[in-house]
């Protein structure tokens, strides 16, 4: 019986939403929504601000760079809850790691 090893994480991987997943506004309740393949995922100001800049399909350390800037954070102390909340949705495969 052979095992087959899991890939190794990607140091600074480009994140994107895969192909059926969208930020939507409910409207009903006010709430920032991420939608995929039968599920829904309400939103904090935080997951919104972090997927929001996902459009362009960033790498992780940009996208820590971007949210630094924006909310004038230490760049060191989001990055650990950026790639947290990321590794978190990646592995309901809601968001994808790739290399480039």
């Amino acid at each position: 019986m052979s095992t087959v090893a899991a890939p190794a994480p990607v140091a600074d991987p480009v994140v994107r939403m895969p192909r059926g997943v969208r930020l939507h506004q409910d409207r009903v309740r006010g709430l920032p929504v991420l939608l995929g393949p039968e599920r829904a995922l309400m939103l904090d100001e935080i997951g919104w601000a972090i997927l929001s800049e996902l459009s362009d399909g960033p790498r992780l350390s940009a996208l820590v760079d971007r949210l630094a800037a924006r909310f004038a954070a230490p760049r060191d102390e989001i990055a650990g809850d950026v790639r947290a909340f990321l590794d978190d949705l990646q592995a309901q495969r809601l968001v994808d790691y790739a290399d480039a």
